[in-house]
């Protein structure tokens, strides 16, 4: 306890500045690209509240337990060791199924988080830092605007009518979709057929009018908490 009390003041001292630039480089960009990109499309608040923390507490996590431990007779590698372990049991075991999107998001800011982390420990501040930070936005915005810019979504729907989804009346079921969803179906594919409950699976793809939620889309049935998360976004 007086070696860790000894060796504070000076971490302190010496990289108090630096990690405060850092640290401002880590949530300026982690703010960007929660806000502008993650949020522009899924307005899901309670994962922007999610990846801004988690983008907080990871940095601060992985500066002291990376430089604290690094005077503490160069046990460094065990400092990131358990500071990694740490980082990605938080993905690994979570009570909730997250969304791909949602946990590639996750996963770039940990990742932004843990490099900005390991540069504030210098000297100075290390203007390189800049570089993965925007490689990942730019990368984040080339997948956001050019690869994923979709003019289709596709929805699963439990449909009534049976009688429909012959492979001879599928103009037929697509007109009747259309007037009870309002979409314009491009696509209908039949899926499962329960046929004791006069129901089928169907997946439409239609063409996308706004924003979207595949999670919500790709459901047959939703949950209490997922009912509150379509309410809180509207």
């Amino acid at each position: 306890m007086d070696e860790i009390n000894a060796i504070a003041p000076s971490v302190f001292t010496d990289n108090m500045i630096i990690m405060a630039e850092t640290f401002a480089v880590n949530i300026l960009f982690s703010w960007i690209i929660i806000h502008f990109l993650y949020y522009r499309k899924s307005h899901r608040r309670d994962f922007y509240f999610t990846f801004l923390l988690i983008s907080i507490a990871i940095f601060f996590l992985m500066f002291f337990m990376t430089y604290m431990l690094d005077n503490m007779k160069g046990k460094t590698s065990i400092g990131i060791g358990i500071g990694l372990f740490g980082i990605f049991s938080i993905m690994r075991y979570r009570t909730d199924t997250m969304p791909v999107r949602e946990m590639t998001y996750l996963f770039s800011i940990i990742c932004l988080s843990v490099v900005n982390a390991l540069a504030a420990g210098g000297i100075e501040f290390q203007p390189i830092v800049l570089l993965p930070n925007i490689a990942v936005l730019l990368a984040i915005m080339l997948c956001e605007f050019l690869l994923l810019n979709k003019k289709e979504a596709t929805k699963l729907i439990q449909y009534d009518r049976i009688a429909l989804i012959t492979p001879d009346k599928r103009d037929e079921l697509i007109a009747d979709l259309e007037q009870r969803t309002g979409l314009q179906i491009k696509h209908v594919e039949v899926g499962a057929i329960d046929f004791l409950r006069d129901m089928a699976i169907v997946k439409i793809t239609y063409k996308y009018c706004g924003r979207s939620d595949d999670r919500i889309n790709h459901a047959i049935k939703l949950k209490r908490d997922q009912w509150e998360n379509v309410q809180d976004t509207q």
